[in-house]
């Protein structure tokens, strides 16, 4: 029988990091960088990219907690280093700023293969999304906890997939001022996520150094 703890971190961990990895805003960048493949090809770059993205978060969500006592870090510490990393990412989307610089977009545009770098990193799984697995990963007391939490990554990364594979249509349809007032409005929301993340690790760290101040 599953139980509600193994279905709650597989909820959360999905709904945590869809909007900061974003697979909607990730469409119109991939069909650019594949304007030249054929539709074959851009299928195969969609799987590899979704592999890659799963790949990604579930080592760091694995090796987290080791990774944070290997540095000594406290997970207040992680969780305000993670939330300025969300808050970059979110302000990039509300100013409708490029993910990539203009040589970066050129070197991908003539790249062969895009599913590792830059889509998968560090355009889908960045540091924001790494930090949210990595914070997520502190938290978990057993293997039932991990379970969940990669069943919730590789439901991120089939719908990844889906969006990837079948956003041609999207782009047509919405436009790209659409998609972009789309990305602006999950920004706001991913930048709120952020300030709550960071406000988080402060009273972490308030509990941990003074936590008379909070009685």
């Amino acid at each position: 029988m599953i139980s509600q703890q193994f279905i709650t971190y597989t909820i959360g961990t999905f709904v945590a990091l869809f909007p900061i990895t974003n697979p909607l805003g990730a469409v119109p960048i991939f069909y650019s960088l594949t304007a030249r493949d054929s539709r074959a090809d851009r299928n195969y770059q969609a799987k590899q990219i979704s592999i890659n993205v799963i790949g990604v978060l579930s080592v760091f969500l694995i090796m987290g907690r080791f990774i944070l006592e290997f540095f000594g870090l406290s997970l207040g510490v992680l969780r305000i280093a993670g939330g300025l990393l969300v808050a970059h990412t979110a302000w990039e989307m509300v100013t409708a700023h490029q993910r990539l610089t203009p040589l970066e977009n050129d070197a991908a545009f003539h790249k062969k293969d895009i599913s590792f770098t830059p889509m998968a990193i560090p355009i889908i799984s960045g540091p924001g999304a790494i930090g949210i697995v990595m914070g997520i990963s502190a938290r978990i007391s057993n293997v039932v906890d991990y379970l969940g939490c990669l069943l919730g990554i590789v439901g991120l990364g089939l719908v990844l997939y889906f969006c990837l594979a079948l956003g041609g249509p999207l782009i047509n349809a919405l436009g790209k001022n659409e998609i972009g007032a789309m990305n602006r409005i999950l920004g706001f929301f991913i930048l709120a996520i952020a300030v709550q993340f960071i406000t988080d690790g402060v009273f972490d760290l308030i509990r941990q150094s003074a936590p008379k101040l909070l009685q």
